[in-house]
């Protein structure tokens, strides 16, 4: 128990195109949302599906990668860390929100938007010092 360290796998849907920005040091990060599904069954034998979402953040090549082939409802597998931010909002009432910052990704859809065919599920990787924010 000794190598726990702060990680998280997600597997999900975009809930929508992801929204890209260069920071002034010409770094480029991508921001979206992933929905993630649990299903079990109800006390009358239906099925029920209960959505969360998570917001995530990707830097540097990660994030170009994310430019080329990402859409809303692209199935992904994301390997990231948690990161929660805090800030003072106009009325003075302090908030925090928490994300992930993807360190590796999988692309598990067929075929990316873009037309270009990755491979039944082309990985992408950033080492853990260039994807630290």
């Amino acid at each position: 128990m000794g190598n726990i360290r702060n990680q998280v796998r997600l597997i999900g849907n975009l809930g929508r195109d992801p929204e890209f920005r260069e920071i002034s040091s010409g770094r480029k990060m991508a921001r979206f949302s992933l929905a993630t599904n649990d299903y079990y069954y109800g006390d009358q034998g239906e099925k029920i599906a209960e959505t969360q979402w998570h917001q995530l953040v990707a830097w540097g090549k990660l994030a170009e990668v994310s430019e080329r082939l990402l859409h809303k409802g692209s199935e992904l597998v994301v390997d990231g860390k948690l990161n929660t931010r805090s800030y003072t909002d106009k009325e003075g009432n302090r908030r925090s929100y928490t994300e992930v910052v993807v360190l590796e990704m999988a692309l598990m859809d067929r075929k990316a938007s873009s037309g270009e065919t990755p491979r039944d599920s082309e990985e992408f990787e950033e080492s853990e010092e260039q994807a630290s924010v």
